[in-house]
């Protein structure tokens, strides 16, 4: 079908996208001429709003009328207007969108500060959360409960039906009287924006649609109800997209009424369409702002869609969006990639969105020279001050070192920088804060290396920011293909943004990509996008139902009701049927999973088993494959919920060809641009002046009106017949790297040796089966060096961090020269570096070619969800020997000479079986399918350390290795002086003492030493209480792991984390104690609660903060049937120069909490309450953190456990500071019986008995009216001026949170 062409002739056409530094503007003359222009996107002094001041310069050069700046502008002049824009990001990132009350269920009104529980960054002891959108809330009395068939508990109700089917018994109608009086207070307050959240609106909608009705008649202006905005399962996510609606909307709004009150003559006689997040155009009307916040990056994946893939070739693209805010990075195979759950600015939203992953700060990301790294970002410059040469006093940014290295050239930048806009970028500057980083280089160089150091350059220090700025970006690049299954190396590169084209052909050479694409608007793509992108409308519902035949029809019908939908929107905006086309998607998932897939059946046609819009079973098969390895057989495909996408097509043509060349291309002149090695004379080529056919080798720099691509030597530019940069990437010279200490190289080979370990995680989380793994992603994998010392260990989880380290070393000293090429050794045992049984490690020695020994090691450990023992789950709360805890493995060969042996593996998970009261594993096949998976970790880690020794030879891999060892030595070591002056200052000497006790009695006690002159500590633990006739022991390795952890967040910058970081530490733990239980003691608690108490103490000592929560609260029910594990958040400790963050998980945990409608779907209990438990922080100059509430009402027999701390001995305050109040457990038994359960017990509920559970709060820091106080330590306070998101950024959280 010919699309048909909507623009009208004689008219402007304008595409503009409104970006955090500029805004590219991107106009169809009436004659077919094509005019491109940028501006600064904030500009106070010269113009109120830059799209509209685009509009005007072009409208007003075109054109030959004068149309001042200050008067409304002819919209009569123009046919249409698509714009992107930043304003629904930037009130986001701001916290300046409308003023907003939410309204959600009774017993939840803390449930969007608590969030999923986990914190953003795990070692900021701070713990900054962002605010949440809603500045009141008001606790709707009502209540609706999911009907259960095995539910103990009788209720004479109404029973409803979902819009998923599911039935639903209503326990209590809407107190409409109280309802009135709480918003009419909301009002009083004047608040005009409320947005609605009520448990299980996702399928029953009727008590939110009362609240909305009432609130709209009472005379609120803005009324989002969850169940209107993103019908989807899950409380929370769905309350912040309702919350990001109520609370941008109204600002999108009064932003577009502002950029129209600039035209006369009626701004309906013009089309204006606005880009959503998922890559489509909305009118003005339609722009939402749930759906708004990807609106400007939504233009570039347009862009390089319709422009780079070929659907002859079919070979995907990399889109590499470098602007000067921010680098994002996307994939277009054909279709677009959408994720349906990101989180923007602290704020989760539930709505389609192209997968973009902002991963750097762009041009803009500040360059430091830290403990004797090269170090870039994540820091922004921002738009404003900007890079040094921004002539806005800013630092030295990534564009600084392209200036200085001659990669871009003044004469022919934008001039548009000083106070009166006119000045060209500031060359002088940026040369003289280089000189000053340099020679900040060179000092630390010679004192770290004396007398034989070699000066470096200023050109050598700009490059080498270059190569680690795009090693930086290399890695969430491998992310987000090798994460689904995609081989990097086979995808082009489409390169965009004005900043991506300096750094095109070195990001394409990493990654073993051969090809660059860079579009003739490459420096406004993103704008240019606008005029491509098709009108969108979505419309989507819930489902709760099998992909199973008896369910096709009703799924067949839902599909037509909803494209019926569709199109009857986009008829209204005035598209002809035959223009608009629709794509069905089921969201699909395997029961007892919660990896769902949005799955289109497009090339998986229709069968007489699948609906008649086509088989959606084999394209959900077919796409689990391909993203995870494997699919899981006999097990039930559950439909979450029903999507159909319409498409407006926009029909407006793309193709522009240009002359053929007639000969050779013509440069405007030479300049001299530095590589690596020295300068070279370049040549310079202007784009616009370049033919069809032209060939230029590189090295080459051409220039653009709006961007400048750098073609590297060994590199071929080719120009396209319409008018495209298309670069083959050469092999390159590769030049010798020796062994000595190079700070360029120690920052590369840092990104690389942690891009090992973070791609052993990929294939782990891909292949894994188990919840555990594949999604709460509860593992962490690590190299080691020859010695069994930790080189890199990534993603962190903080009980994991160093404790792999240990259980090497002690396989080292165990097996010795027997490791032979194809063994993998299995470990466990808390003796053998072990945490706690249900950790498993997989080790495997890395051989390289004819070398005898291991010349690395490789480990992955993950939490397997049972390995036996006498209670469910292998964490039982009364244990009082490790045979109880379950399996036990010390040094077991998993895989010898390659043969994985299965057997083997399975009699010793069975084994505790032979134990009275103890069970064999209750997952065989999960533990097995999880141990595969680890061993292939392994084999990528091998894989990846061997080409790195290929390309750099071995030697010098295992010299970085060490080098970058030494370089978190020298972090540490900066790290103990700074604390020992202060200490010095504040006490009168270095020596430090802490102690503090387990409910029980047990002290862990602390003496800490500080050699202030060499950087170095010992830390005694000399004074701790004895092994414990329980599970509370701790190994060693939960130590070291702690005492790295509170190492890290002391640093307050990232440092390679490995053994490097304990070598200025001599750490003392006499046997016999907690700390160093014998081998038969029981540790299950000694992992989740006494490492708590470990971090307690050593921060206590260095008294850096308060005590937080020092427990996990830990908390498991279930029978025969079903089972539940979660841990619980409290508050956090406070410090110098802040209060504690209340409900959140604190240091040797980050794990997510279940969705409370997600527990009462699958489980026999109804969440009652989840709140704070207000003013139990401890008070002080700076309050600690509230713990929360929680109650859970049992609708059946079942047994409880609990595994707790905190519940006899408060956390402390410190320096004045009041203690925070302590937990406490207790169970509600149904005949009105209050019982105080203890801190660890199992016992059995009944139906209509409610457990409640208060949470430790975090202690005060400083008497309440003490002003004084200072940071101790050296928290980091720059925060990046850009919103990390996309899979990438979610997959890291959820680790991190695992």
């Amino acid at each position: 079908m010919a699309p048909v062409v909507l623009i009208s002739k004689g008219k402007f056409k304008f595409a503009i996208d409104r970006g955090g530094t500029f805004t590219d503007v991107y106009a169809e003359c009436p004659q077919g001429r094509v005019v491109v222009t940028k501006l600064l996107s904030e500009d106070p002094t010269n113009y109120p709003d830059a799209p509209r001041e685009g509009i005007r310069r072009i409208l007003e050069s075109e054109t030959g009328v004068e149309m001042p700046a200050d008067k409304p502008l002819d919209c009569g002049l123009i046919d249409w207007i698509r714009m992107g824009t930043t304003v629904a990001t930037n009130a986001l990132l701001e916290r300046k969108g409308e003023r907003l009350a939410l309204a959600i269920t009774a017993g939840f009104k803390d449930a969007l500060h608590i969030g999923n529980q986990s914190r953003p960054d795990i070692f900021d002891l701070e713990v900054k959360c962002p605010d949440v959108l809603h500045e009141d809330v008001i606790e709707v009395e009502e209540r609706v409960v999911m009907q259960q068939d095995k539910c103990q508990i009788k209720k004479n109700c109404p029973v409803v039906i979902g819009s998923t089917k599911e039935k639903l018994e209503v326990w209590k109608e809407i107190d409409e009287e109280k309802l009135r009086r709480d918003l009419q207070t909301l009002l009083d307050k004047g608040i005009r924006s409320v947005a609605v959240s009520l448990m299980h609106a996702y399928t029953y909608g009727g008590h939110e649609r009362v609240v909305g009705k009432i609130a709209s008649e009472m005379g609120f202006t803005q009324v989002s109800l969850s169940s209107d905005v993103m019908p989807m399962v899950r409380l929370v996510p769905r309350g912040y997209t309702a919350c990001a609606d109520g609370y941008l909307t109204p600002h999108i709004k009064t932003y577009i009424k502002n950029f129209t009150s600039g035209f006369k003559g009626g701004i309906d006689k013009m089309k204006v369409l606005f880009m959503q997040s998922d890559g489509g155009l909305a009118p003005a009307n339609k722009f939402l702002g749930s759906r708004a916040i990807l609106s400007g990056p939504a233009g570039g994946v347009v862009g390089y869609a319709m422009t780079t893939y070929s659907q002859k070739t079919k070979l995907p693209v990399i889109g590499f969006d470098m602007g000067g805010t921010s680098t994002d990075v996307s994939r277009y195979a054909g279709s677009y990639e959408h994720v349906f759950e990101t989180t923007t600015a602290g704020v989760t939203i539930q709505a389609p969105q192209l997968d973009i992953n902002t991963v750097a700060a762009g041009g803009g990301s500040k360059l430091f020279y830290r403990a004797g790294m090269f170090v870039v970002g994540p820091e922004s410059a921002g738009a404003h001050p900007g890079p040094t040469c921004y002539r806005k006093g800013g630092p030295l940014c990534v564009t600084d070192a392209n200036l200085c290295l001659g990669r871009l050239l003044l004469e022919y930048f934008p001039k548009i920088f000083g106070k009166t806009e006119d000045q060209p970028l500031d060359m002088e500057a940026t040369q003289a804060a280089f000189s000053d980083l340099t020679a900040e280089v060179n000092k630390a160089s010679k004192e770290q290396k004396g007398d034989g150091y070699v000066p470096k350059s200023l050109e050598e220090v700009a490059i080498g920011f270059i190569e680690v700025a795009n090693e930086t970006m290399c890695r969430p690049i491998r992310a987000l293909t090798q994460s689904k299954g995609y081989d990097t190396s086979r995808h082009v590169l489409a390169c965009f943004g004005g900043a991506g084209g300096q750094h095109a052909c070195s990001i394409a050479r990493s990654l073993g990509m051969k090809t660059v694409f860079i579009h003739r608007y490459c420096g406004i793509l993103s704008a240019y996008g606008m005029a491509l992108a098709d009108v969108v409308h979505e419309a989507q519902e819930p489902c709760a139902l099998e992909y199973s035949p008896e369910n096709f029809k009703y799924l067949d019908e839902r599909m037509v009701n909803l494209s019926n939908q569709c199109i009857a929107e986009l008829q209204k905006q005035g598209f002809n049927r035959e223009n608009i086309e629709t794509e069905t998607f089921l969201h699909l998932r395997y029961n007892k999973t919660d990896c769902a897939l949005m799955c289109s059946a497009v090339g998986f046609p229709a069968s007489a088993n699948s609906c008649s819009h086509g088989n959606f079973l084999a394209a959900f098969l077919d796409r689990y494959n391909t993203e995870f390895g494997f699919t899981i057989s006999d097990r039930t495909v559950l439909v979450d919920d029903i999507r159909v996408r319409g498409i407006g097509k926009s029909g407006i043509a793309i193709e522009q060809s240009i002359a053929p060349a007639d000969s050779t291309p013509a440069k405007i002149k030479a300049v001299k641009v530095y590589f690596k090695g020295g300068y070279q004379m370049t040549d310079v080529y202007m784009l616009e002046h370049l033919k069809g056919g032209h060939k230029l080798q590189g090295p080459a720099v051409i220039i653009d009106k709006n961007s400048t691509i750098l073609l590297e030597p060994d590199c071929e530019a080719e120009i396209t017949r319409n008018g495209d940069v298309r670069i083959t990437i050469g092999t390159g010279a590769h030049s010798k790297i020796g062994t000595e200490l190079d700070d360029i190289q120690l920052s590369i080979f840092s990104h690389r040796f942690m891009s090992t370990a973070e791609q052993m995680g990929r294939i782990l989380q891909r292949t894994a089966i188990s919840t555990n793994i594949k999604e709460r992603l509860d593992f962490s994998c690590a190299m080691f060096g020859p010695d069994g010392g930790l080189v890199a260990n990534a993603p962190h989880i903080p009980v994991h961090l160093g404790a792999m380290q240990e259980t090497v070393q002690f396989q080292l000293r165990q097996l010795g020269d027997s490791l032979r090429k194809g063994d993998v050794i299995l470990s466990n045992h808390p003796c053998a570096g072990g945490s706690h049984l249900p950790d498993l490690t997989v080790i495997t020695p890395v051989f390289y070619k004819d070398v005898v020994r291991p010349v690395f090691f490789v480990a992955s450990r993950g939490h397997h969800a049972d390995i036996g023992g006498i209670t469910p789950g292998s964490m039982p709360p009364h244990s009082k020997s490790l045979d109880e805890e379950g399996a036990v493995f010390r040094s077991f060969k998993l895989v010898v000479d390659g043969v994985f042996q299965e057997k083997a593996v399975t009699d010793a998970l069975m084994e505790p079986e032979k134990f009275p009261g103890s069970s064999g594993t209750r997952n065989l096949q999960d533990n097995l399918s999880d141990l595969r998976a680890q061993v292939a970790a392994n084999q990528k880690g091998i894989r990846l350390i061997t080409e790195l020794i290929d390309i750099y030879g071995l030697d010098v891999v295992q010299a970085y290795m060490a080098h970058i060892q030494a370089n978190a030595e020298l972090a540490v070591r900066e790290m103990l002086r700074e604390i020992a002056h202060k200490t010095k200052e504040r006490t009168g000497t270095t020596s430090l003492y802490a102690e503090d006790f387990m409910d029980d009695g047990t002290k862990i006690a602390i003496s800490i030493d500080i050699d202030e002159e060499k950087g170095s500590a010992i830390m005694d633990f000399s004074g701790t209480g004895y092994e414990v006739y329980g599970n509370c022991n701790a190994p060693r390795a939960v130590t070291l792991s702690a005492l790295i952890y509170c190492l890290r967040c002391m640093v307050g910058h990232d440092v390679p984390l490995n053994q490097g970081c304990l070598a200025p530490i001599k750490t003392v733990i006499p046997a016999g104690t907690i700390l160093t239980p014998s081998d038969t003691a029981a540790v299950v608690g000694g992992n989740v609660l006494t490492s708590q108490r470990i971090v307690d103490v050593i921060l206590k000592a260095f008294g850096v903060c308060a005590a937080s929560q020092g427990c996990m609260n830990n908390i498991t029910f279930g029978d025969k049937d079903v089972g539940y594990y979660e841990t619980v958040a409290g508050g956090a400790g406070a410090g110098p120069g802040w209060h504690g963050r209340s409900g959140v998980h604190t240091h040797c945990t980050n794990t997510r909490i279940t969705d409370p409608e997600i527990v009462e779907r699958r489980y026999p209990v109804i969440v009652q309450r989840f709140e704070l438990n207000p003013h139990s922080g401890g008070v002080g100059r700076w309050h600690g953190g509230d713990g929360v509430i929680r109650e859970l009402l049992f609708r059946k027999d079942l047994m409880l456990s609990v595994l707790t701390e905190r519940r006899v001995f408060s956390p402390y305050g410190l320096n004045g500071g009041r203690n925070g109040q302590r937990g406490l457990n207790l169970l509600l038994r149904e005949d009105g019986r209050i019982i105080n359960l203890g801190g660890k017990t199992a016992v059995n509920v009944l139906p209509g008995d409610v457990f409640r559970l208060r949470t430790p709060a975090g202690g005060g820091y400083g008497a309440a009216d003490d002003e004084g106080e200072s940071r101790l330590y050296q928290q980091g306070k720059d925060v990046a001026a850009f919103a990390l998101k996309g899979s990438v950024h979610e997959y890291t959280r959820r680790q991190e949170s695992a």
